[in-house]
């Protein structure tokens, strides 16, 4: 059974230097073995708890330190050290003479952890971002990631994800946030999953985080043509902030074209700031398109004059418009209906038994699939401790012991009660 690595309170600030510096790399090697020991437990929380004490003494990171503690957690001449090395300022040969001292003082030790490798990557960020060398942290960041990639470890996750925001802040400090994050690919499906999966896994502490995930799962959702059930909005702590985009939902539910501009126009300096106003500009094609299906559900016949009054269509041409939105809807099987070009109709077919259709088996599908996904991502999350299945059959062994133990005992007490008789 492993016990947990004690830190020592971080020491008070010193006017010596020659005192200050060994105590913070004497933290940092204490981490080090923090996560060596998590890595071979196999025990996330420990993970946790080195990001949490990192943070705590990343003000009092200097580039002797970080270089020193390179030394002591990576193998010199390895591509890992070689490469975080080259990202640090040279030190001044006041602070070289203190890592000499101290390296002198604790020999240091080898690790072949992917968890400290990565961990290295994190501080060497961490430092060059507070430094505000963003040109070096972004390359840095960059390698990290590229190293992350090869690898499949759930004690890496927490670091990982820490890297990944640095990761997307350097590049965002030097203006080439576009280089990772690309333009909109239409992925939809696997945004909603991957959003709907964020909010739901996120802690109850981290709202604000809770709350941009349903911002952009409800977008995501409506252009894929799906409407957010009402309890979405009723979410306890997220009913304001979600109030433009309750609205918003509404608009498009019921296929209203102006409604829909008159919350746009509303709400534009939230879903501006919200980063959600390009997607939301999208939208208008599926309102006019679930407009246009409640009409050919009401209507067996109506003129595409009509239709784009009913629409609320304001270009020059509404009708010739109408008619190719009619045609497009028709192609694309949103409604089932035909046009009458000669007499400017649009004559929808009788709608028939939706049970009698693929429709329902596309939803149970839809579901069984959502429940699976979540069966499974539960499976992954669970921790077994190693040879625990010994464990369990020895005491299952041990207990059919006592069982036939107690019975010998009852029977032996029943023998001799009728001996008594």
């Amino acid at each position: 059974m492993t016990q947990d690595v004690e830190m020592k309170e971080v020491a008070a600030p010193s006017n010596s230097t020659s005192s200050a510096v060994p105590s913070t790399l004497q933290h940092l090697k204490e981490i080090a073995a923090l996560i060596e020991t998590g890595a071979y437990a196999r025990e996330v929380r420990r993970i946790v708890r080195v990001v949490r004490l990192t943070i705590a003494l990343r003000r009092k990171l200097k580039a002797s330190v970080v270089s020193a503690f390179l030394g002591y957690a990576l193998a010199a001449g390895s591509e890992a050290h070689s490469r975080l090395v080259s990202y640090l300022p040279r030190e001044d040969e006041h602070d070289m003479e203190v890592d000499t001292a101290s390296s002198v003082a604790q020999p240091p030790v080898k690790h072949s952890l992917p968890e400290l490798e990565i961990y290295c990557y994190l501080l060497v960020l961490i430092f060059l971002i507070d430094q505000k060398k963003f040109s070096e942290a972004k390359a840095c960041s960059s390698a990290s990631i590229a190293r992350l990639r090869t690898l499949n470890r759930r004690t890496v996750d927490v670091l990982a994800s820490r890297l990944y925001f640095y990761y997307s802040y350097s590049y965002e400090m030097t203006g080439d946030l576009a280089e990772i994050r690309g333009t909109i690919q239409l992925e939809y499906t696997d945004a909603k999953e991957s959003l709907l999966q964020a909010a739901r896994k996120a802690p109850a502490a981290a709202r604000g985080f809770r709350v941009q995930c349903n911002k952009w799962a409800i977008i995501v959702r409506l252009l894929l043509g799906e409407i957010p059930e009402r309890t979405v909005f009723m979410q306890k702590g997220m009913k304001k902030a979600l109030v433009p985009y309750f609205e918003l939902t509404n608009a498009v539910r019921v296929g209203d074209l102006e409604l829909f501009r008159v919350v746009a126009e509303k709400f534009a300096s939230t879903f501006s700031s919200d980063g959600t106003h390009n997607l939301i500009v999208r939208l208008r094609h599926n309102v006019i398109r679930t407009g246009l299906r409640n009409i050919s559900i009401s209507y067996s016949r109506i003129s595409l004059a009509d239709v784009a009054q009913k629409l609320r269509l304001d270009s020059e041409n509404p009708v010739a418009d109408a008619e190719s939105i009619v045609a497009k809807a028709i192609r694309d099987g949103a409604i089932d209906a035909t046009i009458d070009h000669a007499n400017g109709w649009m004559v929808s077919k009788e709608t028939g038994d939706v049970y009698s259709t693929n429709e329902p088996q596309f939803a149970f599908n839809s579901r069984i699939a959502f429940c699976l996904n979540m069966h499974n991502e539960a499976v992954r999350a669970l921790r077994f401790p190693p040879n625990s299945h010994k464990k369990e059959k020895e005491s299952a062994e041990k207990r059919r012991e006592r069982q036939q133990q107690e019975q010998e005992l009852a029977k032996h007490i029943a023998e001799e009660d009728d001996d008594e008789f």
